[in-house]
């Protein structure tokens, strides 16, 4: 396998990059980037671009389609969508100590969509703004919270559970995708891949 190093010297006549480094073809500096800062900011990034394909393709069921029991495992999409609320805000919870953080994982906080819709933009600007925050030593360090099913205390690292809360995200948006397709709908691609050829999403690519 080629160092960075060895990349650095080989080809700086263009911008590259190579597993957390950087060349800038101006000044042919070599800038060392904290990979994990950049791939939990890509994916919540990622988090409210797929949620606002996933909410503008629900904006075409009505009442009855959006409540109709889909055998998911929270029943309708009105139970999906919710679910990835309740738990964004239960986490949010944990890692701030700031915002609500709901007491049953099956709770409706919105009974229509619209209203809905309108909270999940403001959490996941919520998700991006304090993703945006953290540095290398908060992403190493750990945190302590208390579960919802059974009221343990959990002590654990920040990283992994980051990477849990964006993992769970993509878990249920699947089920609402596929929910969606069973109803009849047309549904884009949530893949990571089509948000990294986006304007948005190009400079995590």
């Amino acid at each position: 396998m080629i160092s960075a190093d060895k990349l650095v010297q080989n080809d700086c006549h263009r911008n590259c990059s190579f597993f957390g480094y950087y060349v800038n073809n101006t000044d042919l500096y070599l800038q060392k980037v904290n990979v994990m800062e950049q791939h939990f900011r890509m994916l919540a990034a990622y988090n409210r671009w797929v949620n606002q394909r996933l909410y503008a393709a629900a904006a075409d069921l009505d009442d009855e389609e959006y409540r109709r029991d889909m055998r998911a495992f929270f029943t309708s999409l009105q139970g999906t969508l919710n679910h990835l609320l309740v738990t964004d805000r239960i986490w949010l919870y944990r890692f701030t100590g700031q915002g609500d953080a709901p007491k049953t994982l099956d709770a409706i906080l919105f009974e229509k969509l619209d209203a809905l819709k309108a909270a999940r933009e403001i959490e996941d600007a919520r998700i991006i703004s304090w993703i945006d925050g953290l540095d290398s030593s908060d992403i190493a360090g750990r945190f302590t919270y208390t579960t919802v099913s059974d009221m343990r205390t959990i002590s654990q690292r920040l990283a992994p559970a980051l990477a849990h809360l964006f993992n769970h995200q993509t878990h249920h948006r699947g089920q609402a995708h596929a929910i969606l397709t069973a109803l009849g709908k047309a549904v884009p691609s949530f893949d990571l891949i089509q948000f990294q050829r986006t304007e948005e999403g190009r400079p995590y690519s």
